[in-house]
């Protein structure tokens, strides 16, 4: 079974953020693994800098890496799941989700990535890509087991 890992700079604090993708971390079928680094402020350089090694750090050598980036391509809700179920049937069994802190991603990381994946061409907060993030994965379990909690319209 395909597992998913979401390595994400930044921890979710008690409230409604945290709420609502522990939420969508429940229901999601796949086993999953979230792990969080602190940002220690700095210049941002520095800051990015430090980011990007502790993600790195974390990256297995054996997992395909879609790294969330405002450069990265924009899939439908379809399409993503099928790039998860694609994964899956082609003997995957780890895929990495990196999502950067403020200051994104480095240059080496997103080299580094299998998939370069976008929300848009909006910038949003790091926070809430995350809880957007679990519930495409969610998303994702549902339309590829049939379940009708996804609409095309």
């Amino acid at each position: 079974m395909l597992k998913i890992d979401i390595l994400a700079i930044g921890k979710l604090k008690k409230g409604p953020y945290k709420d609502l993708a522990d939420e969508y971390a429940r229901r999601i079928q796949w086993p999953l693994a979230l792990h969080e680094f602190e940002s220690v402020r700095t210049d941002p350089a520095a800051q990015q800098a430090d980011e990007s090694r502790k993600l790195a750090d974390k990256i297995n050598d054996q997992a395909v890496v879609i790294a969330l980036d405002e450069r990265g391509d924009g899939l439908r809700s379809l399409d993503f799941a099928a790039t998860l179920r694609n994964l899956q049937d082609s003997g995957e069994d780890r895929i990495q989700f990196l999502i950067g802190g403020a200051n994104g991603l480095t240059d080496d990381l997103r080299d580094r990535a299998d998939i370069l994946l976008g929300f848009g061409q909006q910038t949003w907060p790091h926070m809430l890509v995350r809880i957007m993030l679990l519930e495409q994965i969610y998303r994702a379990g549902q339309i590829l087991s049939g379940h009708p909690y996804h609409r095309e319209g």
